[in-house]
């Protein structure tokens, strides 16, 4: 009988159960993703950069931009924010902005982990930022 060489056996190395909680995944990325993708069907020349990076964010901040700053996309601990720029001069028939409603310049839209993207209303919404940066260009 052969002896086992010892670099083609994988020892099995004991790991702490992890509880439900920590097993689940994290929703943000999936959803920031799921934005992002929303913005591009709203406008196909949108273009995406990361700006402010920084130790405890060292990605940055997905901005979209189109003739200027459209948005930005943020995630914390229990939202992923979604920060329109000009958003105080749009008109938000939906009544999508929940969220930084005080300013007189940006508006924002915090969706949580259960909420649902009204996709018709956040794509006309887009392109309505992209008109007035068009327009002020």
């Amino acid at each position: 009988m052969k002896k086992k060489s010892s670099k083609n056996v994988k020892k099995a190395v004991s790991q702490p159960k992890k509880s439900a909680a920590v097993v689940r995944s994290d929703w943000r990325p999936e959803l920031l993703n799921q934005i992002r993708t929303l913005i591009r069907e709203a406008d196909p020349e949108m273009t995406e950069e990361h700006k402010w990076k920084k130790p405890t964010n060292p990605s940055g901040v997905p901005v979209w931009s189109h003739n200027g700053i459209v948005c930005t996309g943020e995630t914390y601990k229990n939202a992923v924010k979604m920060t329109f720029m000009k958003g105080a001069s749009l008109k938000d028939p939906a009544g999508l902005f929940n969220s930084s409603l005080d300013g007189n310049t940006r508006r924002a839209i915090d969706f949580k982990e259960s909420d649902m993207i009204n996709e018709k209303a956040l794509k006309a919404l887009i392109r309505a930022a992209v008109a007035l940066n068009e327009s002020k260009a």
